[in-house]
């Protein structure tokens, strides 16, 4: 898995504390043993689905990077769900992987709570075939990066 990748990069760019949430149990251990493999000891892995409840107090970061579900089919909304999460644990920005298709909900949904988006990169990402519902072996998704805060960018 390659979320684990940037949690690593984050630690080795400077963050002084991360602490990594993630549901999948073999993403967890991978990550773990990359923590172990680099010796890193600024990191916190833990379990949960952040859908259902955080184990953490709010504002408890200073930023937030995620690449939440896309939200389509069977989980319409999810990436809404992480995105108020992610704000309910920052006391900073957030930063996170959007469709472009759902940009300017996401800019209404985030001002009307008092929040600016700001979309800093557009991007293709390569979707795998990795379940039934997909019937090509991979599609082109068009993504933002962007960036939620409550303090105008």
């Amino acid at each position: 898995k390659q979320w684990y990748q940037r949690r690593v990069r984050g630690i080795l760019l400077g963050a002084s504390h991360v602490i990594a949430l993630e549901i999948d149990c073999d993403a967890v251990e991978d990550l773990r043993g990359n923590v172990e493999e680099f010796e890193i000891d600024n990191l916190d892995v833990i379990q949960c689905d952040v859908t259902a409840s955080i184990p953490l107090r709010p504002r408890c970061c200073d930023t937030v990077i995620m690449n939440p579900p896309f939200g389509t089919k069977n989980n319409e909304g999810i990436d809404m769900v992480f995105l108020d999460r992610a704000l309910e644990m920052s006391r900073g920005a957030v930063y996170s992987f959007h469709k472009t298709s759902t940009r300017e909900f996401i800019q209404r949904r985030m001002k009307s709570h008092g929040y600016h988006v700001t979309v800093l990169a557009e991007m293709k990402f390569a979707i795998p075939q990795m379940y039934k519902i997909h019937r090509q072996r991979e599609v082109m998704v068009a993504v933002d990066f962007i960036r939620v805060s409550a303090d105008p960018p």
